[in-house]
């Protein structure tokens, strides 16, 4: 038998594998003619650009970014200046272009222990979380990519982080990892779960445009349906300013002065950047946002040319004429070329003519092409070089605008310019306007001689017309979420900032986003707001730990645990509870109204017509009308919380409220429970007036104690909590009762209900209730827990005897709550008109933990912010004068507590943002192995949540 299942499971395994390959095959014949998409991207870059964003504000100002040698990592800066360039172990230089703080990462996050982050090379890190920024700015959740064929391809070059330290005891174990240029691209398909191919390329300053050609390649072959591509440089010792100051190459001043006469040298500088990539047709599908398409790619190399290290000029014409010619193009069809351009006197004039050769030949004398480069503005990024370059173009198409290059005193005069249609870019200039798609292309050469070319062109417009803006009438969820509560607190900051900056921006504007493309963490928040000024209010209370109505905060549980829907019986009633979701929700609405189907032929009355304004206070008070219309909003609510994903583990109800769990549960037909309603209605009217019910805030022992002290009559009804319990008997019995509290302080409520019910004054109709000889329970999907018989209860023996029992008995709510509780369900959910039995259910909670009131417990709202959700206790109604706003409030507190649940039906089906939302806020901490102002071998604790990386949320 193990055999033969071996067999099978083999089998499955291979059946599965011949689908994946015929997929393939297929995403491969549709992609050779599928255009690949941009559809977002990340950066790191000198000048404390940090965003895509925060690059084109430093090169559409034409700012210069580079700068003095860093301080913070240990370098020795007194001994490393010399400008002697044959004086060994020394720079001619003390500039270049560094990004700020490379040291600091975000461990936690990733689910790494300090230990292994402080043997990581530098490069590894910034990737990682430029990649996640990247996906982000796909409207992409990053931890949604667990197991799906996405690739990465990571250039890659100088790895010198760490080689002093070989011998340290505390890191060597991670060094071997930390160090591999393998791993830069390995561990973010690690983290992620990413299967798709993944690579580290290393040509030199060429392998970021290379690791987006191969990425394109793959797309387009169908060995992956998206792909990360890019590259990253962090310079972590000075030894690269040291080996090229032997070699004269690099500026005095730091600065690469492309194609300038004053050109020197280059200036080394360190950078990250990533593109997300998509082949058109899936990301139109996908609704991803398109920034532009990769037209054409080529890479060459230089071969037997004249040196190893110099470039050659016929190579780079070849790759330009390849890359033209994957696309389709002719020279004349590109606008703009974001050139290598490092500043060097041998290779600028190499790559300028090999430009002029292609690109400046056939081309209107009046349309020349524009030639620029950002090493400029940054100085060379190396790995990097060759993204960053492309980003800057996708940020100059959307802008319409070809900023400037810097540092050009007057055009080289080793160039010959008349030779060709180029145009050095020394101011900015408007993007050409051919009445074609605007094209740029870009070009990186590695020091090996591996070359790389890649034009790209702006988005076509989508095949069909553009989505409506989001519907912008009442409340909408803003979902937020983090690896830990300082986290969740920036979020809300920078959340607020982003509004602040977007004066027209509404919260349906963002709400689908937000829910929809972040990942699921622990610490979540959730904002419920219908127009500006609540939103922001809301934001700022985040941003501050402090909280607000319109805003619930918590932890979600690992283990979630069950939900249970409590239906409340008599006492709760609240007149015009639903009158607004009656309107507004279809779903509701159509629950009620079938409800009221199921009523009529016992009312004789539309339930519906009782919201209206005709309705008069007498009918509103007529005790056969009462509990249709509040079992019937209770149904009606319990069918939006399903609408909404969230299904009942388990149903209780108190005292009539049984009626409705019962049907929730499956247990009675809608015409059965309608009917129940009635029969119980009509009985209890036959001895109303003959009695009540009044709540005490006592415990049942001190109550009964009570009782057989003052009046013989008086008996315990209901008892809801360790201290709460309703005791019934007759009208004077009660006033006796009453008058005693009012002596003693004890603030005892008189309910209004005519019944004495739950005692033996319910014997006087015994013969009414059980005549419901054709009702017929049925094996319901979901478990009845019965505060009847505190225990759960067979379906089919809610037969009338049953009924007549849930009249007549005790309501034995607290020890139900209880038992619930050890059993492991976690959230409850008070269907009510009004959250009558949320205090109840909290206090039965904190009686269980032992008295101490739970860090997670909601009170009829929501978690205060940052407490630990282990249960919830929420009402439906009642949070909020609005009632979807109210209901959506409730939904947040399970949300925030890791219940499962879907948005959807709550969310705008598309958004309208005026700009990408803000990115993840890391928080970060240091991580540099070397002496020095930075952290040296630190020994700190795990951050907060580390030990795995993040992952979608099954309950989210």
């Amino acid at each position: 038998m193990a055999e033969q299942e071996e067999i099978r499971t083999y089998l499955k395994r291979a059946v599965a594998e011949i689908d994946r390959l015929r997929d393939r095959l297929k995403a491969a014949e549709a992609g050779s003619g599928d255009p690949v998409a941009v559809i977002g991207c990340g950066c790191r870059l000198p000048g404390g650009v940090d965003s895509p964003a925060g690059l084109w504000r430093l090169v559409d100002e034409g700012r210069d970014a580079v700068g003095a040698f860093p301080d913070d990592r240990g370098w020795p800066l007194d001994e490393l200046y010399s400008p002697d360039p044959d004086r060994s172990g020394t720079s001619t230089t003390t500039r270049g272009g560094f990004l700020s703080r490379p040291q600091d990462f975000d461990a936690g996050f990733f689910g790494i222990t300090p230990r292994e982050a402080l043997a990581m090379d530098p490069q590894q890190r910034v990737l990682l979380e430029v990649a996640w920024e990247a996906l982000e700015r796909s409207r992409i959740d990053p931890a949604a990519l667990r197991g799906t064929d996405t690739g990465v391809y990571a250039g890659v070059s100088w790895q010198d982080y760490g080689e002093a330290w070989w011998d340290d005891s505390r890191v060597e174990g991670h060094l071997v990892t930390g160090s591999a240029t393998s791993v830069v691209s390995g561990r973010i398909a690690y983290l992620l779960g990413l299967e798709g191919p993944t690579l580290s390329v290393d040509t030199a300053c060429s392998s970021s445009l290379v690791a987006i050609h191969l990425a394109r390649q793959a797309l387009r072959a169908g060995e992956c349906d998206l792909a990360l591509a890019g590259g990253v440089t962090v310079m972590a010792t000075p030894r690269p300013f040291i080996g090229f100051s032997r070699q004269r190459g690099l500026a005095a001043d730091g600065r690469c002065k492309a194609f300038a006469d004053t050109a020197d040298g280059m200036g080394m500088a360190e950078g990250a950047g990533l593109l997300v990539l998509e082949r058109l047709s899936d990301a139109r599908r996908h609704d991803h946002p398109v920034r532009a398409v990769l037209r054409g790619s080529a890479v060459n190399q230089d071969g037997a040319s004249n040196g190893l290290t110099a470039p050659s000029g016929p190579a780079q014409q070849k790759v330009i004429r390849r890359a033209l010619a994957d696309a389709g193009l002719t020279p004349a069809d590109v606008d703009v070329l974001e050139a290598h351009g490092t500043g060097t006197r041998l290779g600028d004039p190499i790559e300028a003519q090999a430009v002029l050769a292609t690109y400046g030949r056939g081309r209107p004398p009046d349309r020349p092409l524009l030639l620029g480069s950002l090493k400029s503005n940054i100085g060379h990024t190396q790995a990097a070089a060759g993204v960053a370059s492309v980003i800057k173009m996708l940020l100059a198409i959307q802008h319409g605008t070809v900023p400037r290059t810097l540092h050009v005193d007057r055009p080289s005069s080793y160039v010959d310019w008349d030779s060709g249609a180029v145009e050095l870019l020394t101011g900015p200039q408007p993007w050409p306007d051919t009445g074609r798609p605007a094209r740029a292309a870009v070009s990186s050469f590695g020091i090996s001689g591996t070359n790389a070319h890649l034009v790209v062109e702006a988005a076509p417009p989508a095949g069909s017309p553009p989505a409506e803006p989001p519907h912008r009438d009442g409340a909408v969820p803003w979902l937020i979420s983090a690896r830990n509560a300082a986290a969740l607190e920036a979020q809300g900051a920078v959340l607020a900032a982003y509004t602040e900056a977007h004066p027209g921006l509404h919260p349906a504007d963002a709400a689908h986003d937000l829910a929809t493309t972040r990942a699921r963490l622990r610490h979540r928040a959730a904002v419920v707001a219908a127009d500006r000024t609540r939103l922001l209010d809301a934001l700022r209370a985040l941003a501050e730990d402090r909280p607000h109505r319109h805003l619930v905060s918590g932890t979600a549980a690992r283990k979630p645990g069950g939900t249970v829907f409590v239906f409340p019986g008599q006492g709760a009633q609240s007149w015009t509870a639903g009158r607004q979701l009656l309107h507004d929700s279809a779903v509701f609405r159509e629950a009620f109204e079938a409800c009221d189907r199921a009523m009529r032929p016992h009312t004789g009355r539309s339930l519906s017509d009782l919201f209206g304004d005709a309705a008069t206070t007498a009918e509103l008070e007529r005790p056969e009308l009462v509990q249709p219309l509040f079992f019937a909003t209770s149904v009606a609510l319990a069918a939006l919380w399903r609408h909404h994903g969230v299904e009942p583990d388990l149903v209780i109800g108190h005292s009539q409220g049984e009626i409705a769990a019962a049907h929730v549960a499956g247990a009675l037909t809608l015409d059965d429970a309608a009917s129940l309603v009635a029969l119980r209605d009509r009985a209890l009217g036959r001895i109303a007036g003959t009695g009540g019910m009044v709540t005490l805030p006592l415990s049942a022992e001190r109550a009964a104690e009570l009782l057989s002290a003052l009046h013989a009559a008086l008996s315990v009804a209901a008892v809801n909590s360790p201290s709460s319990v309703v005791v019934a008997g007759p009208d004077d019995a009660l006033e006796q009762l009453l008058d005693h509290c009012r002596t003693e302080r004890i603030a005892a409520h008189r309910l209004p209900i005519r019944v004495a019910a739950h005692t033996g004054a319910v014997e006087a109709v015994r013969s009414d209730l059980l005549a419901a000889t054709d009702l017929r329970p049925r094996k319901g999907r979901i478990p009845l827990h019965s505060t009847v018989t505190g225990e759960l209860i067979d379906h089919q023996l809610l037969d009338a005897g049953y009924w007549y029992a849930n009249v007549r008995e005790p309501v034995r709510f607290d020890e139900c709550v209880r038992s619930l509780l050890a059993a492991g369900y976690r959230h409850f959910v008070d269907l009510g008109p009004q959250p009558v039995l949320v205090p109840a259910i909290t206090e039965n909670h904190q009686a269980y933990r032992g008295g101490a009131p739970s860090p997670g417990e909601a009170s009829p709202g929501a978690p205060s912010p940052g407490q630990a959700a282990t249960v919830t206790v929420t009402g439906t109604l009642g949070l909020d004068a609005d009632e979807p706003t109210s209901f959506l409030l409730s939904l947040a507190a399970l949300w925030v507590a890791g219940a499962p649940v879907d948005w959807t039906p709550a969310l705008p089906g598309t958004s309208a943002l005026p700009a990408d939302l803000p990115t993840y806020p890391f928080q970060r901490r240091g991580y540099w192995l070397a002496p020095g102002p930075g952290p040296a071998r630190p020994s700190a604790p795990t951050p907060p949540d580390g030990g795995a990386p993040p992952s979608p949320d099954p309950t989210g």
